[in-house]
């Protein structure tokens, strides 16, 4: 079903409004993750992705996708590793938190420690995966962040994953 039946001036169809492309993507669901890395100075910095995928097992790759003004991308290029915190469904004040443009400051609230190289483990998340960063890709607005998996850390219970899907952030339930 088409969600608008506008056409160009040569009578091709219309591509989609940014609008109806973010609204048809919020039907399928995501987990829900914090990237942190280091600024230059050595402070921490962080923002809520929902774009993450594994992308390869041999060597261990990794993706995020990152908006170009971001202020997390801008230092994960420069410092070369960067984390990714997988937040579990008691943690959406977390997720709510680095969502906001110069969520940096927020910090002194948010629990977390070094990680090896250096960027920010957010405690009591379901895992959090270090990387090196291996690339960066051309990804329209965002860039396609590329890492190289050098360590996990797995949480502790059997909590369930937070989810975002339709604008909205849920959790799991086994049924």
């Amino acid at each position: 079903m088409r969600s608008q039946d506008t056409l160009t001036a040569d009578g091709a169809p219309a591509p989609p409004s940014t609008a109806a492309v973010r609204h048809a993507l919020g039907h399928f669901a995501t987990g829900v993750t914090v990237v942190t890395s280091v600024t230059a100075d050595g402070g921490p910095v962080g923002t809520t992705a929902s774009a993450f995928s594994s992308l390869s097992l041999n060597p261990p790759l990794l993706l995020v996708c990152l908006d170009r003004a971001s202020t997390t991308l801008a230092a994960l290029r420069a410092h070369g590793a960067f984390a990714i915190n997988v937040l579990s469904e008691d943690q959406q004040a977390l997720a709510g938190n680095f969502a906001r443009r110069g969520a940096d400051a927020g910090w002194a609230s948010v629990a977390h420690r070094r990680g090896p190289a250096g960027p920010p483990r957010i405690d009591g998340v379901l895992a959090v995966l270090d990387c090196r960063l291996d690339r960066c890709l051309d990804g329209g607005d965002h860039e396609i962040v590329v890492g190289r998996l050098q360590e996990l850390e797995l949480g502790e219970g059997d909590r369930s994953p937070l989810l975002h899907y339709r604008g909205v952030y849920h959790g799991l339930r086994a049924a």
